[in-house]
């Protein structure tokens, strides 16, 4: 397993990393609060192809898209990039005339989304990139369906001022895309893809709350030394750097082995989520708590990461529900003996 990147790998990711630093500035996002949608953010990333990498017969990799997610955590961009990325490459799974027609759709810069777990209820809770998606696709535990309706532009209060919104999934026309153990199979692919994601968008998020926190720390003074002179300060920002490369490199593995259709795949996509979202919360809980009071004012940055740091993993639910879900997978459900 060869985890550097080719040339190609860091030119996207430069070019990536530039636009997000003049579309996604904190500034902007603060903007975008409320609703959690940068228009004109998400007509950048249109434009640079970001929603198509994920398209098509030459679609981009696992390894390639965790890249992206990655940067889009890092610049906390108010933008479906995760949803977008995730319910394209599920669109290609299903292939046929109807999934190529919405793949067209999302080409052409229509934002889709994918209610994360099965449901058979005519309306879905606080779906993902609910308050913006003009398509959402839903698992009824046999098909997997397209509802084709207007968004409605308003979010649902949340900690991360994330795009979250119930929708009514009779609302519109309804386009069916598979059924029985294809769809299945599609469906668990896709909330894979989406727990891999959502992991690398939290590692780049850990990765730039830790550079906040080490440049508060260089700054500030206490009893005339930097805060970070203190060693129980300098120790756990160290230990956190060993985390959040910890993070990346599991990100990075659990790609490659859904790349290469390893039977490990699914479990390193668990642990990889898992990991991730609890070093982003202690990560950006620490360097929070370094600004002292400062931290929890909304005119500091490190607030913004955070809630976010907070806020994406309970879209999956309870991060505690997924570690016993990971326990079951790699050894058995409880009283159950090995599997």
């Amino acid at each position: 397993m060869d985890l550097a990147l080719d040339p190609e790998d860091e030119e996207m990711v430069a070019v990536l990393a530039a636009l997000l630093s003049k579309e996604s500035s904190t500034d902007r996002v603060r903007a975008a609060e409320g609703l959690g949608f940068d228009p004109a953010l998400w007509a950048a990333l249109h434009g640079l192809g970001v929603p198509e990498l994920a398209l098509g017969p030459d679609a981009a990799t696992a390894g390639r898209l965790v890249l992206i997610a990655e940067q889009a955590g890092r610049h906390l961009a108010s933008a479906p990039v995760v949803e977008t990325l995730v319910t394209a490459r599920l669109l290609g799974r299903c292939g046929g005339p109807a999934a190529d027609a919405l793949a067209a759709r999302c080409a052409a810069g229509a934002i889709a989304t994918l209610v994360p777990h099965p449901t058979g209820a005519a309306r879905a809770e606080l779906v993902p990139a609910g308050a913006v998606a003009e398509i959402v696709l839903r698992y009824d535990g046999d098909a997997l369906t397209a509802v084709l309706a207007d968004p409605p532009l308003r979010a649902a209060p949340n900690l991360g001022d994330l795009p979250l919104a119930d929708r009514d999934l009779t609302a519109g026309p309804v386009e069916p895309l598979a059924r029985g153990g294809r769809a299945r199979e599609a469906f668990e692919d896709a909330r894979r893809d989406w727990q891999l994601l959502t992991a690398a968008q939290l590692v780049g998020l850990a990765a730039r709350a830790l550079e906040l926190g080490v440049e508060y720390v260089r700054e500030r003074q206490v009893f005339g030394r930097p805060v970070g002179a203190f060693q129980t300060v300098a120790h756990t920002l160290a230990d956190h750097a060993t985390a959040v490369d910890g993070a990346r490199l599991l990100v990075r593995e659990a790609a490659w082995a859904a790349d290469v259709h390893d039977p490990r795949a699914a479990a390193l996509t668990s642990m990889a989520f898992c990991f991730a979202a609890d070093q982003a919360v202690a990560v950006a809980g620490d360097s929070l708590h370094y600004h002292g009071g400062y931290g929890f004012t909304l005119d500091y940055d490190i607030q913004l990461y955070y809630r976010r740091a907070r806020a994406h993993p309970l879209v999956w639910g309870p991060v505690q529900r997924e570690y016993q879900r990971l326990a079951d997978r790699l050894f058995g459900a409880a009283g159950g003996g090995a599997p």
